[in-house]
């Protein structure tokens, strides 16, 4: 995102002012709107596996108050990837806490892949109720928009602790291996955020992230498809 831009700059490579404004207009609906989302996901899955946790601690809402994290929200701004603020989960409540916490986990990427096929659903729709006659900077914002939800989604089933891909993961391990893998887990997010920093993920990451790209951009194309609009 805005660090890759900050690089070109400084190596000489030249910008669109345009589009960098309408990522960081993105990036500040994501921020506001679709992380509380992602945590809100979190929460009422919970709720509904037998956890109140969020619920009595007032997180099962949409306030972006509640939810933006500054230095996630900064992360999401410089490289794409970001958090907000964790929604409470206590998995002892919980008739399966394993199980339970990787379900919990899962609705929060989901939530962005949901986000990401709606804005492309929408973006497509636009596109043929205007005859492909949109102003640039909306074409911008909805792909922005949409490669940002696809990311925090890439970015969240890592199986990486904290992330919810290591909850996904913990699943399947027992217990003293799952101690063992959250024990540094503090130590691992240090290094995952100078890893982001240096870009030695940015290959892997974009090579997930296009493959779950193109499969919401295939999935918004179907229902056009079957009415015999594109």
């Amino acid at each position: 995102m805005l660090f890759s831009v900050l690089r070109s700059l400084f190596s000489g490579g030249s910008v669109d002012f345009m589009s960098i404004l309408m990522q960081i207009v993105a990036v500040l609906f994501v921020i506001f709107c679709i992380l509380p989302l992602h945590e809100f996901a979190h929460g009422w899955v919970a709720y509904k596996l037998g956890d109140n946790t969020a619920k009595y601690q007032g997180r099962l809402t949409f306030n972006p108050i509640a939810s933006v994290d500054p230095l996630g929200a900064l992360f999401l701004l410089l490289f794409g990837f970001g958090w907000a603020k964790p929604v409470p989960v206590n998995p002892n409540n919980f008739k399966n806490p394993k199980r339970g916490m990787a379900i919990t986990a899962l609705a929060g990427p989901v939530s962005n892949l949901l986000a990401s096929l709606i804005g492309a659903l929408i973006y497509i729709g636009v596109l043929l109720a205007t005859n492909f006659s949109v102003p640039a900077f909306v074409l911008v914002f909805f792909q922005y928009y949409i490669i940002i939800n696809v990311g925090l989604a890439v970015f969240n089933l890592l199986p990486i602790p904290p992330l919810d891909g290591s909850r996904i993961v913990g699943a399947f391990l027992s217990n003293r291996a799952l101690y063992s893998y959250y024990r540094y887990q503090n130590i691992i997010m240090m290094v995952l955020m100078l890893v982001l920093f240096t870009g030695l993920l940015d290959g892997p990451i974009s090579f997930l992230q296009n493959i779950c790209y193109n499969g919401v951009m295939w999935l918004a194309q179907l229902p056009y498809q079957l009415f015999g609009l594109l």
